[in-house]
């Protein structure tokens, strides 16, 4: 089955692959990671190899089973551009999702350079009902997925720009529909500053960018650790909820 969640901009999760391999620092602290060990441990189906990478073809028609009209995020527990993925699974994945107009789709990703290759190749286009968003954690790594996701013709192209881990500067935000940011969470947890997002949505509200505040996380805004819980996601007394106005490729 899909799974309920309880990230803030989504309904469902659905995991047609599990597992992954880290390739830059947000990865540190892979909240999924520690979920795959958990998973497997309990003997869960789709976890037997923890957090290796894993495909599973038998998971591609639980969208097919739900007729309500649901946003569902692809692979909260994997990266569906993983460079092991075949494209030819990829071509599975989005037939399922041509499939089910009535759905929405968010697919997030930190392998910008191979979304873009799979969508400049054979003629392949991104379905009406896909947003399609990559990690923006630091300036070092995220700003070029920016500019890969900027090649892709998109309804709805979004930034997730959590873990902050530092001050990433002026973004690029032409053809950026929406984006979201984050502190880390969990006890390992890395500080984020509260000048940094100050600056990111300045230049959301500036360029007329949708900007979702997910949370504190491990740090509040006054740069002292505690429970996450503690830390709310309340920027300048409101909570920033935002989301994108549809859009028609451009």
């Amino acid at each position: 089955m899909t799974s309920t969640t309880t990230i803030e901009w989504t309904e469902q999760t659905w995991n047609p692959t599990t597992g992954c391999t880290k390739i830059s620092p947000g990865c540190k602290h892979c909240y999924a990671e520690i979920m795959a060990k958990r998973l497997k441990a309990m003997g869960a189906r789709g976890y037997e190899n923890g957090f290796n990478l894993s495909i599973l073809p038998e998971r591609l028609s639980q969208p097919l089973m739900r007729r309500k009209p649901t946003t569902y995020f692809v692979n909260s527990m994997s990266d569906l551009f993983h460079n092991d993925i075949p494209f030819g699974f990829l071509d599975q994945v989005f037939d399922v999702i041509k499939r089910t107009p009535q759905h929405t789709y968010q697919i997030l990703t930190k392998r910008s350079a191979r979304m873009r290759k799979y969508f400049t190749t054979r003629g392949r286009v991104v379905p009406d009902n896909v947003w399609l968003g990559v990690s923006v954690e630091n300036r070092q790594y995220g700003l070029q997925r920016v500019d890969d996701l900027r090649e892709i013709k998109a309804g709805i192209r979004f930034l997730s720009v959590e873990p902050l881990l530092d001050d990433v500067g002026e973004i690029d935000l032409r053809g950026i529909h929406w984006v979201i940011v984050g502190g880390e969470s969990g006890p390992k947890a890395r500080p984020m500053k509260a000048e940094w997002v100050e600056t990111i949505k300045d230049q959301c509200e500036q360029d007329g960018v949708a900007f979702f505040f997910k949370q504190w996380g491990g740090w509040g805004a006054d740069g002292k650790k505690r429970p996450k819980r503690n830390n709310g996601r309340q920027l300048h007394g409101r909570t920033w909820d935002d989301m994108p106005a549809i859009q028609q490729f451009i």
